[in-house]
């Protein structure tokens, strides 16, 4: 059986708070971890299909917090 692993890496001003909306959101075979102005998710699967809509929604779902984080921001 094929192993797929990914890692994708994003820069952020509060990239703790990015981090924690994203943790939620997180299936089984994915790791979100904030590291510095780092925002680190691991995405592993067996499946070529289940990782790409792994990462689709994972890119959805960043965009999203990235939205939220900056309302945030704002309001402070």
């Amino acid at each position: 059986m094929m192993q797929i692993e990914g890692t994708i890496t994003t820069r952020h001003e509060c990239a703790g708070c990015i981090a924690a909306s994203l943790k939620p959101d997180n299936l089984r075979s994915m790791t979100t971890t904030a590291e510095g102005d780092r925002v680190i998710t691991k995405i592993t699967g067996t499946q070529a299909r289940s990782v790409i809509a792994s990462v689709d929604d994972y890119l959805m779902n960043l965009a999203i917090a990235e939205d939220a984080n900056e309302r945030c921001s704002a309001a402070e």
